[in-house]
């Protein structure tokens, strides 16, 4: 496939607000993790939640969509330059011909389970309450175009943790069918109860920090993210989206195949759309969830398809951001390609020794042309990126 270039990200999150922010505390192994401190759970976990969004609304003009879904998203928008790329872009394109497809699994569900613990006597809902403009998925979709005028293709996506990585496959499809000449993909999931709640039902909440491929990992912690990425045909060097695979596990609703069978499709996709193989990865960004299956399921795929290559999972300093995980370590893995630096596995003092892959515990400093990063959902929804650095 032809590349596609980063000409602007931005991104938002418990370990730092903008891309300086968390390259700093990636660079520094400042962690954003918490003991659980969000207002409406009582859980005994740890979260990643991002600072001020209780007393934050969004913009006077789009005060319809304001939730906690959407004050996520206007901050990360209105950081690292962001806004200003796309409307670049919108000047050279035209705002019809710029795509916004973005990944959410819960999108502004908050504000739905909100109001049904204010209902009246007779059941009604406050009558401030607006589905269209929270709780359904096109609503973060639908704010971030508002917000940033554009009028061309737009969907979301919600594929659970995977959702936005695969956004940037959408987005190559369009572009290349001709539909548009740009596009801004992202990621946006706020905390809820239904998310903390529902995977402590499963089992999967960790009473600690998240411990990514210890031995003795028992669990995510819940984060909250924005990201945003402007996509476009190279006209100058940088990262660029070299290659992407998808599939489906068709497994277990729940539970990946134990021997990372979808995930080792996704990544052998990714490659040969690049026209490349394992050798030429220099580091894997991993899902790496710190739950103990997960993890055994990727380990198995990641070494059988790129053999003995760097990795390391980022959930340590951000939590597990669900349906913003995939632009998350997306933008993590372009600032490693641009900063020249591999981040090594937070939290996680030993690797499990059952566990084949090379992972990093410590940060290294040494050059990286080319990462894959692993967004794995529930279902079996797989995606891997493969990003590179690309030169005219």
């Amino acid at each position: 496939m032809k590349p596609l270039l980063f000409t602007a990200y931005t991104t938002l999150s418990a370990a730092g607000e903008g891309s300086a922010d968390l390259c700093d505390a990636l660079l520094q192994r400042r962690g954003g993790l918490r003991s659980n401190d969000f207002e409406h759970s009582d859980l005994n976990t740890w979260i990643g939640r991002v600072d001020g969004l209780e007393e934050s609304p969004v913009s006077a003009a789009l005060s319809a969509f304001d939730c906690r879904n959407n004050r996520l998203a206007e901050r990360a928008l209105a950081l690292d330059g962001f806004a200003a790329a796309v409307s670049e872009a919108r000047a050279r394109y035209g705002s019809d011909r710029i795509g916004v497809f973005i990944g959410t699994s819960t999108s502004g569900i908050l504000e739905t389970e909100l109001a049904y613990q204010r209902r009246d006597a007779e059941g009604r809902l406050p009558a401030s309450y607006s589905y269209r403009h929270s709780h359904d998925l096109f609503s973060i979709t639908d704010f971030v175009r508002r917000y940033l005028d554009l009028d061309g293709p737009a969907f979301a996506v919600s594929t659970a943790c995977s959702s936005s990585a695969k956004v940037f496959a959408d987005a190559r499809r369009f572009i290349s069918a001709g539909f548009c000449d740009a596009a801004v993909v992202g990621g946006v999931d706020s905390l809820c109860l239904t998310t903390l709640y529902g995977f402590n039902s499963l089992e999967l909440v960790s009473t600690s920090a998240c411990r990514p491929f210890a031995p003795d990992r028992s669990g995510i912690s819940i984060g909250e993210a924005a990201g945003f990425v402007l996509l476009e045909r190279p006209k100058r060097d940088g990262v660029a989206l070299l290659g992407y695979g998808e599939s489906s596990d068709a497994h277990h609703m729940s539970t990946p195949h134990p021997e990372g069978a979808g995930a080792a499709l996704a990544m052998k996709a990714a490659l040969a759309r690049a026209g490349m193989d394992g050798n030429a990865v220099d580091y894997v960004n991993l899902h790496g969830t710190a739950t103990q299956i997960n993890d055994s399921a990727e380990d198995t795929a990641v070494s059988s398809i790129l053999g003995d290559v760097p990795c390391s999972s980022t959930k340590g300093w951000t939590g597990h951001t669900l349906g913003a995980a995939g632009i998350t370590e997306a933008i993590i893995s372009a600032m490693a390609i641009e900063r020249g630096f591999l981040p090594g596995t937070l939290n996680t003092g030993e690797k499990d020794p059952a566990l084949k892959s090379r992972l990093l515990l410590e940060n290294e400093k040494r050059r990286v042309e080319r990462v894959m990063t692993n967004s794995f959902g529930f279902g079996g929804n797989n995606c891997s990126l493969l990003l590179g650095q690309f030169s005219c």
